[in-house]
């Protein structure tokens, strides 16, 4: 299939191809949900939208429902979930195409399942991957400019979002839910459905609250819970999927069990240490993060968790035309809120990876930066950096965040070429290799 849609674009001319392209999403929709049989009307269908915090609220929605006794499946950016088998993304993509999602949910019926929660992208949605999927409850978290150029602007990726809401309302389930944000400016377009029930939640349903290094301290219908996650911005996710579970009968104190057992989240303000067993690691004296932060707005989120300590960044952006518009804007934030920089490739595509550096510059006015463009290389030289005493220390700790792939498995390159890559093990590898060669 795919095949026969590049050979398409080749012979088809342009304007006849784009009105021909939406037909030939919505056939192979219909066509997967028909090979495997609907599966979505067998199960309850929780979809999670929003430009930030997908992956996070799917984990979370994901350890309160298990800690409730329900079998769960889970499709999203990080990993795959059907009951107890557990397995990587590696698509490079949050929402397969074709027939994955299909297959998906009729495996997860087969193993009856009693949840399947999938998080749902405004481009999955442009490309009808949402089509004859069955909603049982939609989940909005929050919206923010990102993918504007293949959208064409910001009210085209609303509307795309929004086509979401619109497949809640045209469900076949007898009792559709809606949820959105109500600190969102546009949670009402999305509360402005057809549905049995609409819910809103609030930062001031979490008062008073708490953050610390350990995680947060929230009060939910006068309960007091802990989360090993960090952040204003988890708070967020976790009230969606508190909001969410009350709606199943889970009580909050089901739910604390459940955010108890969900000690952090891959790719997630994911802290990489040695293993207890390395002998290496009583050296360790910085923190080293790893965060899927891709916009201006997440990554000073991300900053702001460590705000009272000396931040040194590792900092890429995306090649191949994606938000060109937000590489002086992501510079930006990381020279208002760090001690130094290193910029480095993260995706280039077919794009030429020192004109993405070049186009960041201009948001660093004041912070040391260095260009190292091997991203191994930079990982190294801001751990050396953070193990290096500072002659006059301004503060108590030193914290490296490397930022823009999370759990990201390949670095694209030009020509479709994909390194394999991790993030989080690299940074391991190299916070070992520098603890053993500096004294």
């Amino acid at each position: 299939m795919e095949r026969l849609l590049h050979i398409a674009k080749k012979v088809i001319p342009t304007p006849l191809f784009k009105t021909l392209q939406p037909i030939y999403h919505y056939f192979l929709a219909y066509l997967g949900a028909f090979i495997y049989r609907f599966p979505s009307r067998e199960i309850t269908v929780v979809v999670i939208t929003g430009t930030k915090g997908k992956s996070s609220t799917t984990e979370i929605l994901n350890a309160i429902l298990e800690a409730a006794g329900k079998k769960t499946a889970m499709a999203g950016t990080i990993r795959f979930k059907v009951g107890d088998k557990i397995w990587p993304n590696k698509y490079k993509m949050t929402v397969q195409g074709r027939f994955f999602l299909q297959r998906f949910l009729r495996q997860a019926v087969d193993a009856k399942c009693d949840y399947a929660i999938l998080e749902m992208t405004s481009e999955a949605a442009t490309q009808y991957r949402h089509k004859f999927i069955d909603f049982d409850a939609l989940l909005f978290l929050n919206i923010s400019p990102e993918h504007i150029e293949s959208h064409g602007g910001y009210d085209k990726y609303l509307a795309a979002k929004l086509e979401l809401a619109k497949a809640l309302e045209h469900s076949c389930k007898p009792r559709r839910i809606v949820i959105a944000n109500a600190d969102d400016k546009e949670h009402e377009k999305f509360l402005h459905v057809t549905a049995e029930e609409k819910y809103t939640f609030s930062l001031k349903d979490a008062e008073p609250y708490i953050l610390d290094h350990y995680g947060l301290y929230m009060t939910y219908k006068t309960l007091n819970l802990r989360s090993h996650l960090q952040g204003v911005f988890n708070i967020y996710n976790i009230l969606a999927a508190l909001t969410y579970a009350s709606t199943q009968g889970i009580t909050p104190e089901t739910a604390q069990v459940g955010l108890e057992n969900l000690k952090g989240i891959a790719g997630r303000v994911q802290k990489i240490n040695l293993p207890e067993s390395n002998l290496l690691q009583k050296k360790q004296n910085f923190t080293v993060v790893v965060d899927y932060a891709h916009t201006a707005d997440s990554l000073e989120k991300i900053y702001g968790v460590f705000k009272d300590t000396r931040k040194i960044c590792v900092l890429g952006n995306t090649g191949g035309g994606r938000d060109t518009w937000k590489r002086p804007e992501m510079a930006k934030v990381a020279n208002d809120n760090c001690s130094q920089i290193i910029l480095t490739n993260e995706d280039p595509y077919d794009e030429d990876p020192r004109k993405i550096i070049n186009d960041m510059l201009p948001g660093i006015t004041s912070t040391p930066y260095k260009i190292i463009m091997d991203r191994r290389e930079a990982i190294n030289y801001a751990i050396t950096l953070a193990h290096t005493p500072e002659r006059a220390p301004r503060y108590e700790s030193t914290t490296v965040i490397i930022s823009g792939k999370g759990t990201d498995p390949y670095i694209m390159e030009a020509r479709g070429k994909k390194t394999p890559w991790s993030d989080a093990k690299v940074a391991e590898q190299e916070i070992e290799k520098v603890l053993a060669t500096k004294k």
